[in-house]
């Protein structure tokens, strides 16, 4: 960055005030005054020779459910905007993001309570993809995604429950990031599904993931040397990961398994795959925590609540306690089996989303909106199932759509995982 802090400030408020782009749609609320303030004191430090770390001065916009403190928490709600209490504090996540002397431009969109892939939202509009403005962002941090790839703001705060990080990295030609959960702490982000619920960055390059990650999980931040592919022990995942690719992924996806010139190569399948489909059977971890977060506001204000998001949320209610319990159960089966599949592979890789991003219209109907909602979770959701860290890369040679290349790592080896990122990133340009 050769630009002053203030100069990125000013071209990011510049963006969201232009009724020609997608910034008002994208951006909720926008914190003028603050972020300037921010700038010129994170320039003088620069001047001074004495800035706070990697992150002084850099532009950010965090996802509509962080509590700033004294604000309602919307998350994306008018039911919530009309019923919450201010928040009392900053998120955690936040409060790092301030004290590392990031400057916080604006909250961004989101779908309603972060509950679906697509990134929808009738209540304050849907941001248009920044690819084609006819067709979805991808969510559920749809805002932050399209202000990052916009330009408004250099890194975008969002959390991850089934995707929500990495869907709309895919389909917006990002890098999405997804941490181990108890790596960032979930406090002040209002909850969607405390059991998988994971605070995380989107960004332009693996590089500004790696700053984010670093600030907001409390750590070093030490700069990342890139692990190499040569040796690298990658495992390509098979079955139901590879089912209903569109052509373009599929393409997209051998084009950059074939960059990754020296890792050894070999097909796997995920053992914890029966776990995952009982438990989807017994309808699901986040629907039943999700129905016991909403409930009041289910109960009160159920009207106001987007359709979709509504009967996701509705049929949580059908998940008896005993069946939860199975699912939970199911689920640290399934990551102790998982995690003694990494003794033999150093990453998993499989597409991001099975599809690029579908248009506007074809999520206009409930039908519609169902079926891409379920393809464009169905490969993301993994990682919060059995607590890996994941990343989604853009995949290599783009053509008029984006889409992602993901690779999941062991449970708390995130560092590692941004490390191989690193290199993974370098074989694709």
């Amino acid at each position: 960055m050769t630009s002053s802090s203030r100069d990125r400030t000013e071209q990011a408020l510049a963006l969201i005030a232009d009724s020609r782009g997608e910034g008002q749609r994208s951006c909720l609320t926008v914190y003028a005054d603050d972020a300037r303030a921010a700038a010129a004191a994170a320039d003088a430090r620069a001047k001074a020779g004495r800035p706070l770390g990697a992150l002084d001065g850099v532009v950010i916009t965090i996802k509509d459910l962080f509590d700033v403190k004294g604000e309602v928490t919307r998350a994306g709600s008018l039911a919530l905007a009309r019923a919450a209490q201010p928040a009392a504090a900053d998120a955690v996540a936040v409060a790092r993001l301030r004290n590392a002397g990031a400057v916080i431009v604006a909250k961004t969109n989101m779908t309603e309570l972060a509950f679906s892939g697509v990134g929808a939202n009738p209540h304050f509009g849907t941001p248009g993809n920044p690819r084609d403005r006819a067709r979805i962002p991808g969510g559920s941090t749809s805002g932050g995604a399209v202000a990052c790839a916009d330009g408004i703001g250099e890194i975008a705060l969002g959390t991850d429950t089934g995707g929500s990080t990495r869907i709309p990295a895919a389909l917006c030609g990002l890098v999405g990031f997804k941490p181990t959960q108890r790596r960032i702490p979930n406090d002040g982000a209002h909850a969607l599904s405390p059991s998988l619920d994971s605070v995380g960055p989107i960004a332009r390059t693996v590089a500004q993931c790696a700053l984010a990650d670093a600030v907001l999980a409390d750590d070093s931040g030490s700069p990342l040397p890139a692990i190499p592919l040569v040796g690298l022990r990658v495992g390509v995942l098979q079955g139901a990961v590879l089912d209903e690719l569109d052509t373009y992924v599929a393409s997209a996806f051998e084009r950059s398994l074939r960059r990754l010139q020296g890792a050894n190569l070999s097909d796997v399948t995920l053992g914890a795959q029966r776990h995952i489909d009982a438990v989807a059977q017994r309808g699901g971890i986040a629907p039943r925590e999700a129905f016991d977060v909403h409930h009041e506001i289910m109960r009160e204000a159920a009207d106001a609540i987007d359709p979709n998001v509504r009967v996701r949320i509705q049929g949580g209610a059908a998940v008896s306690d005993e069946a939860h319990r199975a699912n939970l159960e199911a689920r640290a089966s399934a990551i102790a089996l998982t995690d003694r599949l990494f003794d033999d592979y150093d990453v998993l890789a499989l597409p991001t989303t099975p599809i690029v991003a579908p248009t506007h219209a074809a999520v206009a109907s409930s039908d519609g909106f169902a079926k891409h909602n379920r393809l464009l979770l169905r490969n993301t959701s993994i990682a919060n199932f059995l607590d890996l860290c994941a990343i989604s890369l853009p995949a290599p040679d783009p053509g008029p759509l984006p889409c992602g290349v993901m690779l999941f790592a062991r449970s708390g080896n995130d560092r590692a995982l941004l490390q191989i990122a690193l290199s993974v990133e370098a074989a694709f340009r």
